[in-house]
């Protein structure tokens, strides 16, 4: 049983009112990943034979994320919003050429892990169906799950629905479950809408099951395995969780955070061994830290590369497509965006880097701005292997400046520079002796007069 193909339906038709957004619930963001994002991956990772996404009318931006994450999903729409048992029903040319096993999820219940979703598919393998439990510290307004004697399922009951006795069950539903396609099929057909909001809700199976004799077990995970979302706070929540484990595994990983709760991970940051971390250091989509990086304080980088050795920060930033080189250095108040900064180069303070490659051990002073923008393109700058640019230069782009040439400081460079030249363009410094005694002078005489 457990290797029988395995078929993935995810629920993604809520509208999440109480969000108060004009996005679609299940695209805000945990980690730098959308919540649909986070389950699809999850899913993923059982390489299931095939998916299929259950959307509400209207939803084109949330087909469009899925079949960004996963080219291959199937979609499918809901018409009406009559609730979870109907919108798998929405699925059904996907279910009916699938043989083998099930697995529904909601796409708001994105911090579901791979392993849990494998343990409840496994479930399959005693059970006709398998659904995902928890105990949290407080059981209202869950649903509760109702057992027999030996420990199957045998009703999922409402909390608004549950008697006192079943109120007292600590054991509640988290949502996702597992089925044989050929249980599936019957026990949609007769779950009906006989309930306070004429819905048709999955969590009727269990009890429908019971009476044929078939089994459902419960599959138990964490708490926070089971957050589901609804609001702004539970997102919040959600997101200190995503943290909490992205900072525990960059550490096992071999990183030192100094300040762990003050550095905030994306969904897939790489961070090598013996890379140090201080404290507020904010890493978008896209970044990879090499071995032996130090970062330093109130660094902020998306889609970035810092390699074996570099050194970082403090207050550095680093935009879309930058490279920083084997031990190079960027210092304080220095941004770099679509940039490579070659081995050994360095840019200690107060600089901007922008559509240009530094090359290696050249040295870019403070100051110093490269001007990409003309107000219609971006142009780029070249800066030679062992360069010196001079504090407050201006290289206008596209501009050339050869292998050990050196920028005089306070030059506007506009033309390429030969390899070992000086590149120098100042104004003459002039002189006036005895000039501020005599605006002096003048000023105070209009200032009496005015």
């Amino acid at each position: 049983m457990t290797d029988s193909p395995l078929l993935v339906v995810v629920l993604a038709a809520g509208k999440g009112v109480r969000m108060q957004s004009d996005l679609p619930k299940v695209l805000h963001s945990i980690g730098g990943r959308s919540m649909l994002g986070h389950v699809l991956a999850a899913a993923s990772a059982l390489k299931a034979d095939a998916t299929a996404l259950v959307l509400a009318p209207n939803m084109a931006a949330v087909r469009e994320e899925a079949q960004r994450i996963l080219p291959g999903v199937e979609t499918f729409e809901q018409p009406e919003p009559l609730g979870t048992a109907n919108a798998v029903l929405a699925a059904k040319p996907a279910l009916m050429r699938h043989k083998g096993r099930v697995l529904v999820l909601f796409a708001d219940s994105p911090m579901l892990q791979p392993e849990t979703l494998q343990r409840l598919v496994d479930g399959l393998d005693a059970a006709n169906i398998a659904v995902l439990a928890f105990k949290p510290g407080d059981p209202a307004g869950y649903g509760r799950l109702v057992l027999d004697a030996g420990g199957r399922v045998t009703a999922i009951r409402e909390d608004k629905d549950a008697s006192e006795e079943e109120k007292r069950i600590e054991l509640c539903n988290a949502g996702a479950m597992a089925f044989r396609v050929a249980d599936l099929a019957g026990l949609l057909a007769r779950i009906d809408n006989s309930n306070s909001k004429g819905e048709y809700y999955l969590t009727d199976a269990p009890a429908l099951a019971a009476k044929d004799g078939l089994t459902a077990t419960p599959v138990l995970c964490r708490v926070e395995d089971a957050s589901g979302i609804n609001s702004r706070e539970q997102l919040a929540a959600a997101e200190a969780i995503f943290q909490s484990r992205a900072r525990s595994a960059a550490m096992q990983r071999g990183a030192t955070l100094i300040a762990p709760e003050t550095v905030w991970f994306s969904f897939d940051t790489v961070t090598g061994r013996d890379v140090t971390i201080e404290p507020n250091v904010f890493f978008g989509p896209g970044v990879v830290v090499e071995d032996g990086v130090h970062i330093m304080a109130n660094c902020h980088m998306t889609q970035t590369r810092l390699r074996r050795g570099a050194r970082v920060g403090p207050f550095a930033r680093f935009r879309p497509g930058t490279d920083i080189g084997h031990g190079a250095r960027i210092g304080n108040f220095v941004e770099v965006k679509n940039a490579i900064v070659e081995a050994g180069a360095k840019a200690n303070h107060l600089a901007y880097i922008g559509d240009a490659r530094v090359g290696e051990s050249a040295n870019v002073g403070a100051g110093t701005i490269l001007c990409n923008y003309d107000g219609f393109a971006k142009h780029r700058t070249d800066i030679g292997n062992g360069a010196f640019i001079g504090s407050n230069s201006s290289l206008v782009a596209p501009v050339k400046i050869g292998e050990g040439a050196y920028i005089g400081s306070g030059s506007v460079i506009t033309k390429d520079v030969a390899p070992g030249a000086l590149g120098l363009a100042r104004a003459p410094q002039e002189e006036r002796p005895g000039w501020v005694a005599k605006f002096r002078h003048f000023m105070q005489r209009r200032k009496k007069t005015a």
